[in-house]
């Protein structure tokens, strides 16, 4: 091996050795999908909202759920009524009314993915 090729073995392991030291005490990165952000307790119960809703609209629930929607957190009420399904959003951190809808005569938002 000539002088030439020596020195540029050497310089490429140099090269190497650098980027493996490198690459082992660089931090992994966290991917930003699997960031979780807490959703906030709410201030009434499932229970009080579902009075507050079967006060406006009485009926059978056929869905609820706890949401995110418009920029809060709500209890949100499929109600089956008389001919159609009214739905009903209740706030959950005051227990206003923020929806009252008629949905028709089945729910209209059954398999639309729920909102974030």
């Amino acid at each position: 091996m000539t002088n030439t090729h020596k020195a540029a073995a050497l310089i490429l392991a140099g090269l190497f050795a650098t980027g493996v030291a490198q690459a082992k005490t660089a931090a992994p990165a966290k991917p930003a999908a699997t960031a979780k952000i807490a959703t906030p307790k709410p201030k009434i119960s499932m229970a009080s909202a579902k009075r507050i809703a079967l006060r406006l609209a009485p009926g059978k629930i056929k869905k609820s759920e706890y949401e995110k929607e418009g920029g809060g957190y709500r209890y949100s009420f499929d109600i089956q009524q008389k001919g159609h399904i009214q739905e009903i959003g209740v706030d959950a951190m005051t227990g206003k009314v923020v929806q009252n809808k008629s949905e028709g005569k089945t729910d209209t938002d059954k398999g639309k993915p729920d909102h974030d």
